[in-house]
């Protein structure tokens, strides 16, 4: 879909926006919601995150929104220098772009895209909600990693294969239709 740097860093900005804030969400209420709820002696997940002060990050508490904000900026790093050039290269391995249907190759391009961002940014997470007051241990950090990755790599693959991209290519059609319009009927010219 995107066809040059800056449609490429448009699409990366939206699919983290929506992202990060799915996976916080999910992280916070459906993970670990039962817990925060427990500990703080609140009735709903968001009572007990502000009753504790915020969210447990780098050995101190702070507000989601610093949460959101932190993982937004990273994700959107790694994704831009990571997740995406590879991904792309790895879906090129399996299919030929020329050859391949779109939908088998877009569907491709996610698929690698989960299975580089999922481990990359579960460790990048256990290492910000690293348990930092009981000291440090690598091999604590390695758990908390895995445990992380099985937790949200599901997630992740369900809800980027069938809800985010898809919202998120919807989206992007609209806010490129001039220039999708134009490439087609450059290219139906070329024929």
């Amino acid at each position: 879909m995107p066809r040059n740097q800056f449609q490429r860093m448009i699409f990366a900005l939206i699919t983290v926006i929506i992202t990060v804030h799915a996976y916080v969400f999910y992280s916070l209420y459906v993970v670990n919601g039962s817990t925060l709820m427990e500990v703080n002696g609140a009735s709903s997940v968001l009572s007990a995150v502000n009753k504790q002060g915020g969210v447990l990050m780098c050995g101190s508490l702070v507000p989601i929104w610093a949460v959101v904000l932190t993982e937004f900026i990273l994700a959107y790093l790694l994704e831009n220098l990571l997740g995406s050039p590879l991904s792309f290269r790895l879906a090129c391995k399996v299919f030929d772009p020329a050859d391949t249907h779109p939908v088998i190759f877009e569907t491709a391009i996610i698929c690698a895209t989960v299975g580089i961002m999922c481990p990359a940014m579960s460790f990048i997470a256990a290492f910000l909600y690293y348990p930092y007051y009981a000291g440090f241990d690598p091999m604590t950090l390695l758990a908390n990693w895995i445990k992380l990755i099985c937790y949200n790599f599901p997630f992740a693959f369900f809800s980027q294969l069938f809800f985010i991209q898809p919202f998120v290519r919807t989206v992007f059609k609209l806010i490129f239709a001039k220039d999708i319009k134009a490439r087609t009927v450059a290219e139906v010219r070329a024929v």
